[in-house]
């Protein structure tokens, strides 16, 4: 009885704040939401262009959290901790709020139902999608971060940035280099192009092809170490499902596209069929997530709202939410300005009260569903056009019903409807997994939750309100997608007509357009979301993590290869100190073992923690001296690695990576022949898995 209180103490004192809730040092400042704002500007600017431009947006938690300790601290001279937490999550929500902007709302251009970007309806879908996602994660906050215990990879790395520019020493001179690193390789690879950032390859074999590729990305395999291996493993066999087995399996049966490589007829049998049965699979699993949680659900909320009755209401600083009760309040008054939205810009009354329920329930589920993805592989992997399709699914179902045949409203109010309804979900799905995040980095820290929130609620009016303009000022100079481009010179004369070659290719946007036109033309590919969601049946019957199996299954494979390298390493690093410390590698390592793992873990995510920093701060600058229409390889002649040199150039980086996290291991023989028997131990319980049980 004696050892179970002693690992409870040690379990509790390693979950302690690193701010006690008996002190209240500085937090939500005026110099805080100054610095938050102009930040939150920076930020939503540069990943909407970066979102437009690439498909992709860049989480700006660290980034932000770095650029803060580097103002304030060069300011003034009394700054905490907190008060660095508080900016970081104002600047991270309008980045995380474009990325559920982007993938929606330039659809209108690519359908034609808007020839320019409208500031007003942006604005409205914004705030209503932003406000409503923050309203919702307060609600899960405790059951993701502190009953559920979720990692939040880039939550906890957030933390460790924090943490080591407060306490300087080795701490913060490990985070240094490993910015420093990260940032050479991001300008590298992404400003100067000096290597490939994706090296893939495939074959012709047996009348199908197979496919080999890896996206050449530090900060993902950063994510791979926080995450582990388990977490990265399910991840890695989504991949592998999806693009191992069942893309060839279509191209065998159906024929392969004429493209113009091997690896682009992958790519395009991936995005046209095979993302449909990931979507299907995220949308099972996250029903069946929400319907496991149940149970701890109702229980949260019903001890948030219905208070004790013993006159023991005095809550610790660091559990204050927002007051539950006001936070349902405020939603339905959302809830009830998205039904005047949607009435205004539909000028239907029974589509707009559809809507505006269908938004209730859907947004909450989308929400839950973003923040728990969020949890296993971080915000910038959280495959946010994914749920929004998912969105659109279900979205399409209930304009064709009450829209189509209720109502017979024509097909453009159709689309419309369809894209106002999924672009307030996608919104609040989009910011969901950032609150996420930033509340994990804050219970880490010792925030006051509700003073966190409010931070939260200005980043998203800032980014909703700079948004609308930014989009605009793009759309103007470049145009948004080809096909908008194309719609836009229909209405223009020859003399002024858009180069197209020159428009932004908004990937999510021009595909959630196509989805859109199909689904009312009639061809939507419901046999791919079916078959997601019996794979995602079959998961759940065999206990497996059906969401990270899932995102695998949406994700690219290139994506999730680092990710799988990260969580090899880590257990590679953690295995090892078990083996240095008790000589042996035992099923259940002595409490020093177990010590002296976690020990290598902290060092190894405080240097992911540089890493993803470095990598994401460099995209951030990179997307705006593109703005500024800055060719770095261009300007400098810079020519690009082959395959094989670009795989060199990120082995050494990865090697730069083991040899500083395994810096704390404890004293023993060189990593390699540790590395050998930590190797032959792991295969040996893979062999031993795999072999049938007998009882005797």
């Amino acid at each position: 009885m004696n050892n179970l209180f002693s690992v409870a103490g040690l379990m509790s004192a390693e979950h302690q704040p690193y701010i006690p809730a008996s002190e209240s040092p500085h937090e939500l400042t005026l110099r805080v939401i100054i610095v938050g704002i102009l930040l939150g500007i920076l930020m939503t600017a540069a990943n909407a262009y970066l979102g437009l431009y690439a498909g992709m947006t860049v989480s700006a938690s660290i980034p932000a959290a770095v650029m803060s300790m580097i103002i304030l601290r060069s300011l003034f001279k009394d700054v905490s901790i907190l008060e660095n937490n508080a900016v970081q999550t104002m600047a991270s929500a309008g980045e995380s709020l474009a990325a559920g902007v982007i993938f929606t709302v330039p659809a209108m251009l690519v359908i034609g139902l808007w020839d320019d970007i409208q500031w007003f309806d942006t604005l409205a879908i914004a705030t209503l999608g932003g406000l409503l996602g923050t309203m919702f994660t307060i609600a899960l906050r405790r059951l993701f971060i502190v009953e559920e215990a979720l990692p939040y990879p880039e939550g906890v790395a957030c933390r460790e940035v924090l943490v080591a520019g407060e306490e300087g020493g080795e701490g913060a001179l490990a985070i240094v280099y490993a910015l420093g690193i990260g940032a050479i390789y991001g300008l590298m690879v992404k400003g100067f192009h000096v290597t490939h950032h994706t090296v893939e390859s495939a074959v012709g074999f047996l009348g199908t092809r197979l496919y080999a590729g890896m996206d050449l990305s530090i900060a993902l395999l950063s994510v791979g170490y926080i995450v582990g291996i388990r977490i990265a493993s399910y991840i890695f066999l989504g991949g592998v499902i999806g693009f191992g087995l069942l893309v060839p399996m279509y191209g065998l049966i159906h024929g392969w596209p004429n493209s113009e490589t091997l690896v682009d007829g992958f790519y395009d049998i991936w995005a046209s069929q095979i993302r449909y049965v990931g979507v299907g699979a995220m949308v099972v699993g996250g029903v069946y997530t929400l319907w496991s949680m149940r149970k701890t659900i109702i229980t949260g909320l019903s001890k948030a709202l219905i208070k004790t009755e013993d006159g023991d209401d005095e809550q610790l600083r660091t559990e204050i939410d927002l007051p539950l009760d006001k936070v349902i309040m405020f939603c339905g008054v959302l809830v009830a300005f998205t039904f005047l939205f949607y009435w205004w810009s539909t000028g239907s009354l029974g589509l707009a009260l559809a809507g505006a329920l269908f938004l209730a329930v859907v947004a909450f589920f989308f929400a839950a569903v973003a923040g728990y993805i969020a949890g296993v592989v971080g915000s910038s992997n959280s495959p946010v056009s994914g749920m929004t399709i998912a969105t659109l699914l279900f979205t399409v179902a209930l304009v064709w019903i009450v829209g189509d045949l209720m109502l017979g409203l024509g097909r453009e109010e159709l689309m419309l409807a369809t894209l106002l309804i999924a672009a307030v979900v996608a919104s609040s799905a989009a910011i969901a997994g950032d609150v996420m995040q930033d509340l994990k980095t804050g219970h880490m820290v010792g925030a006051t939750p509700w003073r966190q929130q409010i931070a939260e609620l200005i980043g998203v009016i800032t980014g909703a309100i700079v948004i609308g303009p930014t989009l605009a000022l793009l759309h103007d100079a470049f145009q948004i997608s080809k096909t908008a481009c194309a719609n836009t010179n229909l209405n223009l004369a020859v003399a002024d007509q858009y180069d197209c070659s020159n428009a932004l290719f908004a990937p999510q946007a021009e595909l959630i357009g196509a989805i859109i036109q199909g689904a009312f033309v009639g061809n939507l590919n419901l046999p791919m979301v079916t078959l997601g969601a019996m794979i995602a049946i079959v998961l759940i019957y065999l206990k497996m993590p059906v969401m990270s199996v899932a995102i695998g299954i949406y994700l690219p494979l290139g994506l999730s290869v680092p990710i799988m390298l990260g969580g090899i390493i880590s257990y590679f690093a953690l295995r090892t100190a078990h083996y240095r410390v008790d000589g042996r590698l035992d099923i259940h390592p002595s409490k020093e073992a177990m010590s002296a793992a976690k020990e290598v873990e902290n060092r190894g995510v405080l240097i992911g923690a540089g890493f993803i920093a470095g990598e994401s701060i460099l995209g951030v600058l990179i997307a705006v001296l593109i703005v500024l229409d800055i060719n770095l390889p261009e300007i400098f002649g810079v020519v690009t690695l082959n395959n094989l040199l670009s795989l060199v150039f990120f082995g050494w980086f990865v090697a730069v990576f083991v040899w500083l996290a395994t810096r704390a291991l404890p004293k023993g023989n060189n990593l390699l022949s540790d590395a050998v028997v930590v190797a032959m131990d792991a295969v040996r319980k893979f062999k031993n898995a795999l072999l049938p049980q007998f009882k005797n």
